[in-house]
């Protein structure tokens, strides 16, 4: 059975507290896994969340400030000392190579594992499998820093009364599907379009082009919203978003389930964070990430 779900293992910017982890987040894509941003304790987090090394296929790194990438050396780690059977592949910005070279190799360890290294240094297209698009856009934070995105190819959804009308049933509904016409009667002519699920994984910037075209027409949003909305100076000198930012930006891109998450050490009460995302008008689903929360992703439409 396909799951769809991202497992939070981490939600503190900068630093960690006594009840939140440096970042660190699992999405679950039917039997695939991408680990984004492994920050420091990503490994012991994972041991709490119940997520194995053998459900990472492939770790995406938007930019090397420590909070997102310092656990990297314990995760490649693991999955060499648990022998991972499935290759696995890193994504992180090209101009951080010498960063990942040091945490990839910071000690003594046996290789057991093909992790292939696959850097980003533009917008576009990383990788396709049968079940999503990867894509990267550049964000605009003090170091070079990358959003990722999902998108799902879409399908068609099958109409029953359509079927039953030109008499289609049993295996004929199969054949048709895959042979896109039967008797003289097209697919399109029963069934519909089903519109591909979409997933955007935001962290450290400030408001830009590369934000929004992630987040456009998205199922579920993960963005950084490190300050509150009176923080605004502070945000955008340190090259990042308020809560009100992140949740008018999934406002105007249609975004179904908004993810806050990266909050600044400096707050205590993470109902003000809903509670600014709504007075930006964000209606859609909201959830303000915890340390090992679990959210499903929406139903398709």
């Amino acid at each position: 059975m396909s799951v769809r779900e991202l497992v939070v293992l981490g939600t503190a910017s900068q630093v960690p507290t006594r009840h939140r982890n440096h970042n660190g987040y699992l999405l679950r894509w039917d039997g695939e896994g991408i680990l984004f941003d492994p920050g420091e304790g990503t490994q012991r987090q994972m041991l709490r969340a119940g997520v194995a090394a053998h459900d990472i296929d492939r770790i995406c790194v938007t930019h090397f400030h420590g909070d997102h990438s310092l656990g990297l050396a314990g995760v490649i780690q693991r999955i060499n000392l648990d022998q991972v059977p499935h290759p696995v592949t890193a994504h992180y910005p090209r101009s951080g190579q010498r960063f990942f070279n040091r945490l990839r190799y910071a000690t003594a360890y046996r290789e057991t594992v093909q992790l292939t290294e696959s850097p980003v240094d533009r917008d576009g297209v990383l990788a396709s499998s049968g079940t999503y698009t990867l894509e990267a856009r550049k964000l605009s934070h003090p170091v070079e820093s990358y959003g990722y995105r999902l998108v799902e190819p879409d399908g068609r959804r099958m109409l029953p009364e359509r079927l039953a009308a030109h008499g289609i049933e049993g295996p004929d509904v199969g054949r048709i599907q895959r042979e896109g016409t039967l008797g003289g009667v097209a697919l399109e002519e029963v069934s519909e379009v089903r519109r591909g699920q979409r997933f955007a994984f935001v962290m450290d910037t400030r408001l830009c082009d590369g934000v929004y075209a992630l987040a456009e027409g998205c199922d579920m949003l993960v963005i950084e919203s490190t300050f509150l909305d009176e923080d605004e100076e502070l945000a955008v000198e340190h090259g990042h978003l308020t809560v009100g930012q992140a949740a008018r930006v999934a406002r105007e891109s249609g975004v179904r389930h908004l993810v806050l998450t990266h909050f600044s050490q400096r707050y205590s009460e993470p109902e003000e964070f809903e509670r600014q995302a709504r007075a930006a008008g964000f209606e859609g689903e909201l959830s303000v990430a915890h340390d090992l929360l679990r959210v499903p992703l929406p139903k398709r439409r």
